[in-house]
């Protein structure tokens, strides 16, 4: 497996937690465990889902909430226990979030 490289804290500094893990499931083919989205999370936006005292860590608290909220507004199915999935409204808002690194990336 290929390691991935995180995204620049300049390009991601500005989206919302909420987006971020739409773009960290989309970046995972749409659906992914919880265990998986926490690496993918920390191993993209570092700065984002790390604890606080120990930054070389990732923080999967920081990850209860927000999914809660995106369940909620019908952006993400599934839980902790089963596998998150994007709905399709879920699936185009990561596209936009993607499509706004892309822009960052080229402005930058």
């Amino acid at each position: 497996m290929a390691k991935r490289r995180s995204i620049e804290e300049e390009l991601y500094r500005r989206v919302s937690i909420n987006g971020l893990i739409l773009f960290s499931i989309y970046s995972l083919q749409g659906k992914c465990s919880f265990e998986r989205l926490i690496k993918e999370c920390f191993t993209l936006f570092p700065k984002s889902f790390s604890l606080l005292k120990l930054p070389e860590w990732p923080d999967s608290r920081k990850l209860d909430r927000p999914l809660r909220t995106l369940r909620k507004r019908k952006l993400i199915s599934g839980n902790p226990k089963t596998i998150f999935s994007l709905t399709k409204l879920g699936r185009k808002t990561a596209e936009e979030v993607a499509k706004t690194f892309r822009q960052r990336r080229l402005k930058l």
